[in-house]
């Protein structure tokens, strides 16, 4: 019996998934484990096997397609075997699906015998006729796909537009929006791809695809090619030049950040914290007995640990912006910045409140190697209502960390540096002297809309008493 392959759930959250590569082609053997094809969501990648053995029958999605989570994607069963009746048993093509071709004539409606019985004339529709009638299902097709049928060739008697013409124009015209649909719905040219979700055109692509287009246009008309720009730019003696498609996870990070920019009002403030004690502290973990469980605590770990047990004090920081509503959290869902090969990833600690410092650092660890084997599940990246990110190990000072959109605050964790600090008093005997001493730098960006820079600032300031005093800090 073959065997349908549906879209996976990718998590609670999740509606759909972008089908980014496909690892068979039809008429391949797989086994139950084998990667069949690679999806992604708008957070993270992920494998999808094949779930039973035997012969790839038919891959009924392509590489890209933005695809309905449970939608049917491929059919495996013994080679030779009808895919499109196991399709049909197991409930039939979804939206999107291409319906299994089928041997013989389509049954016929009314409406299809009198668009091809002979000498018909089609109706007069919208003040037009030959080249511009329009069949009711195509008219109504059209509509619901934000389509216009203006300069589109009609296939039935007269040159009237039918179904199938309607239908032939949307598998060349990319996925659209909802918004995107009604824009286009009336009236303006589409452009071939998008800055949506798996290159869906929104509306704010149509609305600057005039420009785009006109620019294409110029760049035609003035008779120079895409090779031969390149060629001239490559003799202008600047080197090879490579470029690279902004797609998949890579854009949807993109988005995200210039999204969380122009919804928010961003302000950063920088501030350091003696660690002196944290280095310390750091110290006598790594060097304590293995099984104490400490021996592999970071830096990372206790920042970590003093702002879960900070951020209770100043409700307003552990908070989202949902529209003109603030929502606050009585406990603490840490947010972790990763970098992966393929990009940003923010897994979520819950509940680090209530956690100890060496169940938030195996936490944290554990996270970190999910993101980066690509094992990490969508629930695992959302639901965080304050998120940290660290590039203190990469020598940086001091950093503008962009908000976790909808969340108010991000901590930014600098590195370690010397700074000089006034030791005695200017009365004292031998006066007032100098010591440099390690300060750990921390960049805090809020959204001002909803938090005001005072108020933040005493947040920092109690955060960064905690971290100077780790041990006691541990000791609440």
């Amino acid at each position: 019996m073959a065997h349908v392959l549906i879209m996976p759930r990718q998590g609670n959250t999740v509606e759909s998934c972008i089908l980014t590569e496909w690892k068979v082609k039809e008429g391949d053997s797989v086994d139950a484990d084998s990667v069949v094809c690679m999806v992604e969501t708008d957070k993270a990648s992920f494998e999808v096997p094949a779930g039973e053995a035997g012969t790839v029958l038919k891959l009924l999605r392509a590489g890209g397609d933005d695809i309905p989570v449970l939608e049917p994607i491929a059919v495996f069963g013994k080679s030779g075997e009808d895919w499109a009746a196991a399709l049909e048993k197991a409930g039939g093509a979804g939206a999107g699906v291409p319906r299994p071709a089928k041997s013989g004539p389509e049954p016929q409606t009314a409406a299809s015998v009198a668009e091809t019985a002979p000498g018909f004339m089609p109706p007069v529709i919208d003040g037009a006729t030959s080249g511009g009638a329009i069949s009711p299902r195509a008219r109504n097709l059209a509509e619901k796909e934000g389509m216009s049928t203006g300069g589109l060739a009609g296939s039935g008697p007269g040159g009237r537009i039918i179904e199938r013409d309607v239908q032939a124009a949307l598998q060349n015209r990319p996925g659209l929006t909802a918004a995107a649909k009604a824009a286009a719905g009336a009236g303006g040219s589409v452009p071939g791809t998008g800055s949506g979700l798996g290159g869906r055109v929104t509306a704010a692509d149509l609305a600057s695809g005039g420009a785009a287009a006109g620019t294409a246009a110029a760049a035609a008309g003035s008779g120079v090619t895409a090779a031969a720009s390149g060629a001239a730019i490559a003799n202008l003696g600047e080197g090879a030049i490579t470029e690279t498609a902004v797609k998949g996870i890579r854009k949807l990070i993109s988005d995200r950040m210039h999204q969380s920019l122009t919804e928010s009002a961003q302000l950063t403030l920088n501030a350091s914290a003696p660690a002196v004690r944290l280095q310390t502290l750091r110290a006598r973990m790594k060097g304590s007995p293995e099984e104490l469980g400490f021996s592999k605590i970071t830096v990372n770990d206790l920042v970590l640990y003093a702002v879960s047990r900070t951020l209770p004090r100043f409700p307003f920081m552990n908070a989202l912006k949902i529209g003109d509503t603030l929502r606050t959290y009585e406990r603490v869902h840490l947010g972790v910045a990763v970098d992966t090969p393929r990009g940003l990833m923010v897994p979520v600690i819950r509940n680090a409140n209530l956690l100890s410092l060496r169940q938030i650092s195996s936490e944290a660890k554990r996270l970190a190697a999910a993101c980066q084997k690509g094992a990490v599940s969508p629930d695992e990246l959302s639901g965080s209502t304050f998120t940290v990110t660290n590039l203190g190990s990469m020598g940086v000072s001091s950093f503008t960390p962009i908000l976790n959109a909808p969340e108010v605050g991000i901590l930014g964790v600098c590195n370690i540096e010397l700074k000089p600090v006034a030791v005695g008093e200017a009365d004292d005997e031998d006066g007032c002297g100098v010591q440099f001493l390690p300060h750990i730098g921390l960049s805090l960006t809020i959204n001002h809309q909803v938090v005001d820079g005072a108020p933040a600032a005493r947040f920092l300031k109690a955060l960064g008493e905690a971290v100077a005093d780790i041990d006691l800090t541990l000791a609440m």
